[in-house]
């Protein structure tokens, strides 16, 4: 089978087949820097928790609640942040210097929906925002619920 793709350094002007495609176009390819990835996430998930935590620890003592209650006010304010970072359009250059580490959590989560509502926004609040808000969020609730109920399943016939 053979592609479709003329050379311009192909002095005979024949097409070139798959192993040659794949050869010319590895050349091209950008080499994934693997470790340098995995260490700015480490680092950047570092930062994330780190802040969570004096944000945690910030509310138990400004507001004087308890801890599980500063805890639902820290998701609050990661999420808020992340609308709002991604609204200025800020998420995304963020991501591409921290890789997942601003996405894995519930920052993520609120970057596909914010960023929905904002694509979709010219089409109205019905049939722009309401119907095409969840579609990247939609899936994870999907799953995640399924998730959770099948664990629970589990948890229930093993007696936990």
């Amino acid at each position: 089978m053979y592609i479709k793709i003329k050379i311009i350094n192909n002095i005979n002007g024949d097409y070139m087949n798959n192993k040659e495609y794949k050869e010319f176009i590895k050349k091209y390819i950008p080499k994934p820097k693997i470790i340098e990835n995995a260490i700015v996430s480490f680092i950047g998930g570092g930062i994330m928790g780190l802040s969570s935590e004096l944000l945690l620890e910030a509310y138990q003592t400004w507001l004087h609640l308890p801890r599980k209650e500063s805890g639902v006010l820290v998701i609050l304010t990661l999420i808020v942040i992340a609308s709002i970072l991604t609204a200025l359009g800020v998420f995304d250059i963020l991501v591409t210097k921290f890789k997942s580490a601003l996405i894995i959590p519930i920052t993520g989560f609120s970057h596909s929906i914010t960023s929905a509502a904002i694509e979709y926004r010219k089409e109205g609040l019905v049939l722009g925002i309401g119907a095409n808000i969840f579609k990247l969020a939609g899936t994870v609730i999907l799953y995640g619920t399924v998730a959770v109920y099948l664990f629970g399943l589990v948890r229930l016939l093993i007696g936990g």
